[in-house]
């Protein structure tokens, strides 16, 4: 009977198992196609040496209201319409789609306005397994992305303009929520927390920030839920 027990819990356990990993690529190809879907809204046009990105937002406002950026991040597979909800929780869940999905979607911090005045404008995203969302945000702790400057300039993209952010530190840490401050009573806080931060960083970027800058923060798993992988950028 022991043995009978025991087997019946081991098969109970491969049962759940199979359907997580089944569930969980399901969302991922589900994702995948919305991302196909909306890439269409979005048009590339090189100039020189710099690539201007046209965004239909209205059309990407039809199908999610909640659309309020784009992002782009070189070499990585962040590439992603950005999309903010009324708290952190929701699209941890939810896609583009707001259909239940355990891989979520790229979104602001719901204490953000997007509207040029944050001081701090702070981006999330799951690091999954196959790539997708911010599962290759971790590229920014190795040597060899931080050794190509062109790594070090992040596009984001909203309704108001095209801006460019240059990337002053990478880093990874315990969860915890300073990193993710968004609101700062002074210059003098401000100024303290760029000074923290940069001094985490993995690698010195070489680049000055005050307390009269605006920054950029994206925030991800580092594999398991015991640290985050951190990247943080001044916009120029």
């Amino acid at each position: 009977y022991i043995l009978i027990i025991i087997f019946i819990i081991c098969l109970c356990g491969l049962v759940y198992s199979s359907y997580e990993i089944i569930k969980w690529k399901l969302n991922v190809d589900e994702n995948k196609e919305i991302k196909k879907k909306i890439n269409i809204s979005i048009k590339k046009e090189k100039k020189e040496n710099t690539t201007k990105y046209n965004i239909d937002f209205k059309s990407l406002k039809e199908q999610n209201p909640d659309t309020i950026a784009y992002i782009k991040v070189n070499n990585t597979n962040i590439d992603y319409v950005v999309v903010k909800g009324n708290d952190n929780e929701y699209y941890l869940k939810h896609n583009f789609e707001k259909k239940w999905n355990i891989a979520g979607w790229i979104f602001g911090d719901y204490h953000n306005k997007f509207d040029g005045t944050d001081k701090n404008l702070v981006i999330y995203g799951h690091n999954t397994k196959d790539g997708s969302m911010f599962g290759t945000l971790v590229n920014i702790l190795n040597k060899d992305w931080y050794e190509k400057e062109e790594n070090h300039e992040i596009v984001l993209v909203t309704e108001k303009d095209q801006y460019i952010y240059q990337v002053f530190s990478t880093y990874s840490i315990k969860p915890e929520d300073y990193y993710i401050n968004t609101e700062f009573s002074n210059d003098d806080e401000f100024k303290k927390y760029i000074e923290e931060v940069k001094s985490r960083s993995n690698y010195d970027y070489q680049i000055e920030v005050n307390e009269k800058d605006k920054i950029l923060t994206l925030s991800s798993c580092l594999y398991d839920s015991t640290r985050r992988v951190v990247l943080h950028a001044k916009l120029k």
